[in-house]
Parts: C-alpha cells; structure tokens; sequence
C-alpha cells in the first residue's frame, strides 16, 4: 500500500519543502510513502515507470506554474497506464480556479490550500474507507504548533548538492494584488525556538545554505534578531566554514536593531530579496502595494554603504497602470542605488490573484498558457512589451550575471533605461534570440556595440579585459592586448578575496568584482 509524494522541481538544487511537509505530517502512514523527485524536462514516461516502480496506490502532486504543463502530461500518461492508481493533487496552482484546469479533470483529488494535515486524513479514507464522495477538498489550516516539521527529511545528498528551504513564518499581511500571498490576510510565525532547534540540527549534519521563503521576514523584528544571532553565532564558531543565508525582506522597515545585526555579517554570508515592484505611487495604490518609497530608498543605500549582504531587488513591468516612461523612470532611480542585481520581472497572472479585476479597464492581455505573462496592457502595446521581456533577458545576462561588472556602467551611461534598451534592441537584431548565446559571443556583441558608437576605446577595452581576464585567450583578445597587463593586475586582486564554499556561483562573481 505505497503512496508517492512527487513534484517536478524547476532545478536539481531545488528541494521541495511542501513535499516534505507532507511527509513529515502522515503519522501512522510514513513509513509506506515515498518521496520521488524529478526536474522539468524529463522525459514523462521515464517518470511513470520511476514512480509505477513503487507500486503506488495514491500518488500525490505539487502542482506550480513552472511545472503545471509539464505534470498534467505526467498525470494522463498515468492515468493511461494505471487507472486504479489514485492522482491526489495540491499546490498554489490548482487551489484556485480549478474547475476549468485540465490536469483536476484528470485527476482524482484536489486538496486547495493548506495539505499538511489534510493529505494524510484523505489518503487514510482512500485507503481503509469510507471512500471520499466529493472530488474537491478545503484544506484545513491548523495552528502551526500542531505541524510537525520536516527538516529532519532533508537527506544528506540534499544538505550537500541542494540549497535548503525552511519558513520561520507563514502568510503575508499585505494585499499587493499581483501576489497570492494578497488571499492570507495575516502571517503566522512558527515558535521561534521550535524552529531553531531544527535550524541547529541541520547546521549540526553540514548544512550552511538556507533559504528563507518567509514572505516579511522583517515584520517581526524580535524573531528577525533571534535569526541573525543564530547565524552570526554560527560565523563566529566556524569562520572557515560560513553560512550562506538568503531572505525576502520588507523595504521600508529596517529599525535600528536590525540595521545593527546585519552589518556584522561578513561579505559572502547574506543574501536579502528587497520587493520594490514599482516607484509609481498611483500604481503601488493601483494595486493596493502599501510602500514608502524614500524609506525604501534609504533603507537600500544604508545596506549598500554599511552592510556586506548581497541585494536582488526586484521590478515588475506591466503593472496595471505603468506605462514604458514611469517603468524607466523607476528602474533608472533603483539603478542608481547600486543594488547588486535588479530582478526584472514581468506580470504574471497568478491564479488566484486579485490583480485580475483590473483586465477591463487597463486592458490588461495575459498568455492563455502558464506562466501567464502579460502579453499587453492599455498602455504598453504588445510589441513594446516583447521589447521588455527581451530586455528583462538580456539584463540577466550581462548585468546580473555579474560577469560584466567593470563594463556594464559604460553600457548605462547617465541614462540606465533608454541605453540598456537600445543595447537589447540591437542584440536581438544581431541574434534573433534570447537564449543560448555564448558567453563569448555575448561580450564581443557588447564590445561591438560600445566601440560601435564612437566612445573612449581604451575605457572600453580596459573594462571589458578586467571582466574576462580569466576566460578564454579570444575573449581577452577581444578585450584589447593593450588593457591585458591591467586586467592581470586586477584579476589577482580580486583572486585574493576568496568568495565562501556556501556562496551560489553568481553572487561570488559580485563579490569578486566589488
């Protein structure tokens, strides 16, 4: 009587923490449930006979926008092969406007919301009876005291390879209707010392990358403390074996206390996601985004001049309400705050999501298909919006990646926006893509389009061969032979700085650069 717990994750160094939530709540039913794990792209009938080799009679999914098309193949395939296997489905994506959705039509149960508590008590009624007479489930939300956690399910594989989520709280009081964290009306927090100690257990087995996935980690200032001087204690004890922790935080509410934990962290150790999505007030109250603006600002220059963590602030472009000029004008003020990396998002459709209510009267065009990107709004045609999502791409590339550190400010000159666009534009005439572009390639076509407009060719050459003095002997060629005694010089400055082992790969070329 085995039952499968399964998800495609988006990367091989994703672990599913919803999974194991679930397995770590099935009580008398843990030891028949398996935990089988697969990544987007692989073939579906591989993953029907990994999962058939379990001999399953409930297989249980979590079903998100990345992986929704992917698993509803799963699903009839299996449904195809083995009709008598009960498919039990939960996840953001099918616990709203599921009776439209293909892959609940296939299924046999849908549990919306919270499954914690809720997949066990259903897979015992499937088991032993009385059967379940209704298709769709409410998954019931208890106190999180009587959750139990999963952290211990993390294997050792996962503590080594993979990159560890865990939740200090849930929920979220904000209404931003692009989120659906906009439907929780409040956030819970887990007791704070249950949750150390299962923070001290996984440092305890190795672990030293943590994911927060809380959505405000800074709304309780006492908890937030208590977190930074966990791992502060932790850096102090093993300085040669450091943490890496990453957290989504509030941006205008940084006090006092917590401005003073968190310049103490070391270079290479914290990482924080800072929210702005827009600096246009009409649309932040479009979208019921409650925010101060110059506090936010000021709270982001303050980590840039006295703190060491790692800044990924994030946009949205297509807001209901956003036209291409205020989105520029948003994205050239947050630029010139010098946060490490500007996550530049599109729109997304989440189901669920109050932001839907504005598609009549700001037009708002949204793909049929998942992720459900805006395609156009009133006031952003679907041409110009292509031109942001290439934009969007092209800016992971050269200036998130963080490979073009000492080139990308003779890119943006005085004017971020409107020259990093023509850059884009310009890229995407010469290539006709987005994606799979050599890193070779890439940094000729930018030395090409910087030389190409008639500026300082030393300043370029000498940016670009510090960027690319450890690659290939043609990047440095290209680089200019002239700049090359420079870059060297450069290069083993920054050799001497060696970035944490627990540091992703990305944020270690920031840090190398800076």
């Amino acid at each position: 009587m085995t039952i499968v717990l399964s998800t495609l994750n988006a990367r091989y160094a994703h672990a599913s923490l919803g999974l194991r939530y679930l397995l770590a709540n099935m009580d008398d039913l843990q030891p028949q449930t398996r935990l089988v794990e697969f990544v987007i792209g692989a073939r579906t009938a591989d993953m029907v006979e990994k999962l058939l080799a379990h001999a399953p009679r409930i297989i249980g999914f979590g079903v998100y926008i990345w992986n929704v098309d992917e698993t509803t193949r799963l699903v009839a395939m299996l449904k195809r092969v083995a009709p008598q296997v009960k498919i039990i489905l939960g996840g953001p994506e099918v616990s709203h406007e599921s009776s439209a959705q293909p892959i609940v039509a296939l299924a046999d149960y849908l549990i919306t919301g919270w499954g914690d508590i809720s997949f066990a008590q259903l897979c015992r009624q499937i088991l032993d009876g009385p059967q379940p007479l209704m298709k769709v489930h409410a998954g019931l939300q208890p106190p999180l005291a009587d959750i139990a956690l999963p952290y211990r399910l993390y294997s050792d594989t996962d503590i080594a390879q993979r990159t560890l989520y865990v939740e200090a709280s849930r929920g979220c009081p904000f209404k931003c209707e692009f989120c659906l964290s906009a439907l929780d009306k409040t956030a819970w927090p887990f007791e704070a010392e249950r949750f150390l100690v299962e923070l001290e257990a996984l440092h305890a087995r190795g672990a030293r990358r943590f994911k927060f996935v809380d959505r405000t980690f800074n709304l309780n200032i006492k908890t937030s403390l208590k977190l930074m001087e966990f791992f502060l204690d932790k850096l102090a004890a093993h300085p040669d074996d450091p943490v890496y922790a990453h957290f989504e935080v509030v941006p205008d509410h940084l006090p006092d206390a917590l401005k003073a934990a968190i310049a103490r962290f070391p270079a290479g150790t914290l990482q924080f996601e800072i929210g702005i999505q827009s600096f246009n007030p009409a649309v932040q109250a479009l979208v019921s985004r409650r925010q101060d603006n110059d506090k936010a600002a000021d709270n982001i220059r303050w980590l840039i001049a006295h703190s060491q963590a790692h800044l990924h602030v994030d946009l949205i472009a297509g807001l209901p309400g956003e036209d291409i000029a205020s989105f520029a004008r948003g994205f050239d003020r947050l630029v010139a705050l010098a946060p490490h990396e500007i996550q530049f998002g599109i729109l997304k459709r989440l189901r669920g999501t109050p932001i839907i209510r504005h598609t009549e009267v700001h037009g708002l065009v949204f793909d049929d298909h998942a992720p459900y990107t805006i395609l156009a709004t009133r006031l952003i045609d679907f041409h110009d919006m292509q031109r942001l999502v290439r934009f969007a791409r092209y800016w992971d590339l050269v200036a998130n990646s963080g490979r073009f550190a000492h080139t990308l400010p003779l890119i943006l000159g005085t004017m971020p926006f409107a020259r990093f666009m023509e850059l884009s534009d310009w890229l995407y005439a010469q290539t006709d893509a987005t994606h799979r572009i050599a890193l070779e390639r890439l940094a000729a076509l930018v030395l090409q389009w910087l030389t190409g407009r008639g500026e300082d060719l030393q300043g370029i050459t000498q940016a670009m061969a510090a960027d690319f003095a450890a690659q290939p002997s043609r990047l440095q060629k290209q680089a200019h032979v002239a700049a090359k005694n420079a870059a060297d010089r450069t290069h083993a400055g920054q050799a001497a700085q060696t970035p944490p082992a627990a540091l992703p790969q990305r944020q270690a070329r920031h840090l190398a650069a800076s």
